[in-house]
């Protein structure tokens, strides 16, 4: 007999091969005079290197906003975009939430709808049915 090769080609899916991050980008907004910033600044010259060393794949920018209150913008690779304030946060704040920014795919929340799966590929057993299996006595 004699083989054959597969009809069917593999779509290209995030974590099929190798996973890559949906945030693409992150920029921190700060202030120098105003009290609001003061976690942000603190923030900015202790975690953001060790930040960025973890997470390489992310383009960080730090540009100053004078009179405004600190805020992180993350942008992901399907578009999106997210920011979040910080004003009156701790270091630790402020990490906690960059932290927050980079885990998330930037999908808005949607409706769960009760299905436990959900999946592009079909299921391998076929479609279940009450006719299928062995028959229960009763």
């Amino acid at each position: 007999m004699p083989v054959s090769a597969i009809k069917a080609v593999a779509k290209p899916q995030n974590g099929v091969g190798a996973f890559i991050l949906p945030c693409k980008s992150m920029t921190f907004h700060y202030c120098n005079w105003w009290g609001s910033s003061r976690g942000m600044n603190a923030f900015l010259k202790s975690s953001l290197p060790a930040f960025a060393k973890r997470n390489p794949q992310i383009q960080i920018t730090v540009s100053p906003r004078p009179r405004h209150h600190p805020e992180i913008i993350a942008n992901y690779i399907n578009g999106a975009q997210e920011s979040i304030c910080v004003k009156n946060l701790q270091n630790e704040g402020v990490r906690e939430k960059a932290e927050l920014l980079r885990s998330h795919t930037g999908e808005k929340n949607r409706k769960w709808d009760g299905r436990p799966v959900r999946s592009l590929n079909e299921s391998v057993r076929g479609i279940w049915s009450p006719f299928h299996g062995s028959k229960v006595k009763i």
